[in-house]
């Protein structure tokens, strides 16, 4: 998946929050409700973090310095760490906040066909967003089980957005089922239960998402059947006797280091051992373009003997 695609998705979930938070906010101050003020917060949320996912693309996509020798395409992990936070923060800590309140000072809810209106409309907009995300994603992960993706997903700039939208949609239901239940049963204790689910809804959802980023963070290896390629590759090469270390590590979602030791024929000179590492060097970048910065270190000649 391209840095086009990631940001073609996050564009999307903005431009749809951001509407949706602006009617929300208007229908949380008409009505009263508890719940719509809760899906509010959420979507005002869900829009700022697109928006720092965004950020963290522009960074992440800067050259590198002398300083960061690598690139600085880890920074995209950082920016969604922090959306993670805010998730938590201020989405699912306000909204537990905001219907434990009402549980205990509950008032009804007024026009109460504004705030279903609002809702509907708000589930055709994230469904939308929702599809273009699900589809850049299944794109780079078909035929896998969707949280076996999510876990092997190096992209944040997709799968924090598709969990976020797919949040929004259940939270969306959350609303609805509270807010039918207290006007068909006229008790407005049930929009306040519907906000406390819906806060704890994003309160998991920044938990999960969290845990992803933080795995990215503190340096994820590249995914077990790209390395198996590289090292069929070398071995395939008739001058490699074996390959003894294979390392990786993710500086971005499509740049990866990737550290060889390996063991060549011990009848080849050392120019010749020159030209073989920078060959083999050049066919895996050639045949595994995200790995970025490839390091190919042969076995010295007197730990070959100890070994």
């Amino acid at each position: 998946m391209s840095s086009d695609g990631s940001r073609r998705v996050i564009m999307a979930a903005l431009a749809g929050n951001l509407a949706i938070a602006t009617t929300k906010f208007a229908a949380a101050f008409w009505t009263g409700s508890s719940a719509m003020l809760s899906e509010a917060i959420h979507s005002t949320v869900d829009t700022g973090n697109q928006g720092l996912l965004l950020f963290g693309l522009r960074r992440a996509a800067r050259a590198p310095s002398p300083a960061h020798p690598f690139g600085h395409g880890m920074e995209l992990y950082f920016w969604a760490f922090v959306v993670a936070l805010l998730i938590f923060a201020l989405g699912g800590a306000f909204s537990i906040y905001e219907g434990w309140h009402k549980l205990y000072n509950p008032e009804p809810v007024a026009s109460a066909w504004v705030n279903f209106a609002v809702l509907g409309a708000s589930m055709l907009f994230e469904a939308l967003s929702f599809r273009v995300g699900w589809r850049e994603f299944r794109r780079l992960h078909e035929g896998e089980p969707f949280w076996a993706a999510i876990r092997r997903s190096k992209d944040p700039g997709v799968f924090a957005v598709l969990l976020e939208d797919a949040a929004a949609l259940v939270g969306l239901l959350i609303a609805i089922t509270g807010l039918g239940l207290a006007e068909w049963l006229g008790r407005a204790e049930f929009d306040g239960i519907a906000s406390i689910g819906i806060g704890l809804l994003l309160t998991g959802t920044a938990v999960v998402l969290a845990r992803e980023t933080r795995s990215l963070l503190t340096g994820e290896a590249a995914a077990p059947h790209r390395l198996n390629s590289v090292r069929a590759l070398l071995k395939r090469d008739p001058r490699v006797v074996s390959v003894d270390e294979l390392l990786s590590m993710h500086l971005g979602p499509r740049e990866v280091l990737l550290a060889v030791t390996i063991d060549f024929a011990d009848t080849m000179p050392g120019g010749e051992v020159e030209r073989a590492a920078a060959e083999l060097t050049r066919r895996i970048e050639e045949t595994h373009p995200e790995m970025t910065r490839v390091f190919l270190r042969p076995v010295p000649d007197a730990q070959r003997r100890d070994g």
